[in-house]
């Protein structure tokens, strides 16, 4: 394989243009000496429910941690059940494991590859206690239509690749009971670390949330239950504060973007676009096309320097931790056939609309 000159994501560019904000805000707290939670996690806190459009969000340790901690927060526990997507990462299944729950898969719309509103009604039972929706690749879920073919069960926004993307005129994160959100440093909202986020309108919610974060006890060294050890700490939340104020310039520059991928790849007939619905504005985490010779492409790309990579090469009912759930080959068609052809192209928002030509003339040389 060649050299890659052009790599999935680029965050040394992001830091570069972001340093002379960044260096001093950092040096700064460094010499507070005052390093979890505090201060500038408040402030990060009221800036995401503000920008996400909610009353309460709680800095956690990692987007992980906020999906088991809205579970938890939600009321999930031993016997309940979680409808959500086989075709996601798969933190958004072992949460529902870790809390002795049980994952009840609903198949993809194959247009979007978010979990189909009918599909997820038809998996709704008596003992469904949450619905997660995931935003995949950045593309919000029609959470409405899941709503209204779940009536009476909590949504729960998987948002960790979606922050600052809309949905009818609103944030994603702020169209569930809850949402979750992760600042892994790849992600629309990086920091320089692990770091989460649980958003949420219910101030109830929201209390549990904090107090399950410290081991639950909301008075310091008194437990009310048994909780999680799971901080955000101030030095990434002083970043993230940072970055936030960018987060919409970047989410429309990634729209540009694949604005102009998807123009230049339309008239590859062995490519397929994901649908982008009308009433949405995504803030893309990755750009994904479906693809024929999708393994082949890839290695003609890293041959050319271009980098590439698969979200998610196995639907999640079908890799070894999920088999006791007794689900096989043909039980989510969509899925699995999005599995073998799913290709995620290079997006960053510094992204030069030169390499964005350079890789779609590529993609348009493989196929001939």
């Amino acid at each position: 394989m060649a050299e890659i000159r052009i790599p999935l994501k680029d965050l040394a560019a992001q830091y570069r243009a972001l340093e002379g904000e960044i260096a001093p805000a950092v040096k700064e707290f460094l010499a507070s000496g005052r390093y979890v939670l505090g201060p500038p996690v408040e402030k990060f806190e009221r800036e995401a429910a503000a920008y996400v459009g909610v009353e309460h969000s709680v800095g956690v340790g990692s987007g992980t941690d906020a999906l088991l901690i809205a579970l938890r927060a939600l009321g999930v526990g031993e016997g309940d059940e979680v409808v959500t997507t086989p075709f996601t990462f798969v933190a958004s299944a072992d949460v529902v494991v870790r809390l002795r729950a049980r994952p009840v898969f609903a198949d993809v719309d194959p247009q979007t590859l978010n979990v189909s509103p009918a599909a997820a009604a038809a998996a709704v039972t008596e003992r469904t206690k949450v619905v997660m929706s995931v935003h995949l690749y950045g593309l919000p879920a029609d959470v409405p239509a899941l709503a209204e073919a779940a009536p009476g069960v909590a949504i729960l926004e998987d948002a960790a690749q979606a922050i600052g993307g809309e949905l009818a005129g609103r944030k994603v994160g702020g169209l569930g009971a809850a949402a979750a959100f992760s600042f892994f440093p790849t992600k629309n909202l990086g920091a320089f670390g692990d770091g989460g986020l649980v958003a949420t309108d219910d101030a109830e919610l929201a209390a549990r949330a904090r107090r399950l974060r410290v081991h639950g006890a909301a008075t310091k060294n008194y437990p009310e239950e048994i909780g999680y050890k799971s901080r955000l700490d101030g030095l990434q939340a002083t970043v993230l504060s940072i970055k936030l104020k960018h987060l919409d310039a970047w989410a429309a520059r990634t729209r540009e973007i694949v604005r102009l991928y998807r123009e230049r790849l339309a008239a590859v007939d062995d490519v397929t676009l994901l649908l982008e619905p009308d009433d949405c504005r995504p803030a893309y985490h990755q750009f994904t096309v479906r693809a024929a010779r999708r393994d082949e492409l890839r290695a003609f790309l890293g041959e050319r320097g271009i980098a590439s990579a698969i979200y998610y090469p196995t639907a999640v009912h079908l890799t070894p931790a999920f088999e006791y759930l007794g689900y096989g080959p043909g039980s989510f068609p969509e899925a699995e056939k999005a599995a073998g052809e799913v290709v995620s192209l290079p997006l960053w928002p510094e992204m030069t609309g030169e390499q964005v030509e350079e890789v779609c003339a590529a993609v348009a040389d493989f196929y001939g």
